[in-house]
């Protein structure tokens, strides 16, 4: 049993350096391709969770499965700065946001509150997974990655920034000893190549 946490598909806004939030664009021609390779490095899986957002769901239907929405998935709220380019925010703001998980981008949320609500998704997502056979991909985006990095480790959601994820890219929480999830891969952009 494994938990493969994918982020989904490239979108215009990613690829013109965008902060993309709740703002909910379908993937470019380059994410259906990016979706279409996942779906064929991933084989069989039991399930397809996915954030409700078009990319998301784009890229999760790449498997031709039945797709389920967690809203808990969803985007990090970046609210006022959705859809900003990421030059254009001040490094002041960004000392400020990396300095402290409880800062909130106006109108936005919190990095702190993006990781509850992300580890109580996993957390449901894991209690299934362990009772029943086969893997579930979970397509979500960049900060619900970091997210799930931070509850694999079990560790503060500061480390977000410290890690980098790609688009498209997959990683794996398996089973560690007592059942506790344990990291396996993260980043993987093996598949694109």
């Amino acid at each position: 049993m494994v938990l493969h946490i994918v982020r989904h598909g490239r979108t215009t806004a990613n690829a013109s350096g965008l902060l993309l939030g709740r703002a909910d664009p379908a993937l470019d021609d380059v994410g259906r391709a990016q979706a279409a390779t996942i779906a064929a490095a991933i084989a069989a899986p039991a399930r397809i969770i996915s954030s409700p957002l078009a990319r998301c769901v784009e890229t999760a239907e790449a498997f031709d499965q039945t797709v389920e929405i967690d809203e808990r998935l969803i985007e990090l709220d970046y609210g006022q700065f959705d859809l900003t380019p990421v030059a254009d925010v001040s490094t002041e703001t960004w000392a400020a946001w990396r300095s402290n998980p409880d800062f909130r981008p106006p109108d936005g949320e919190t990095l702190g509150e993006l990781a509850t609500r992300v580890g109580q998704a996993l957390d449901d997502l894991w209690s299934d997974a362990i009772k029943g056979d086969g893997d579930t991909v979970v397509v979500i985006h960049v900060s619900p990655v970091k997210a799930a990095l931070a509850w694999a480790l079990g560790v503060s959601i500061e480390v977000s920034w410290h890690s980098f994820v790609s688009q498209a890219s997959i990683s794996r929480i398996g089973r560690g000893a007592g059942d506790t999830p344990s990291l396996h891969l993260f980043n993987s952009t093996a598949h694109l190549t």
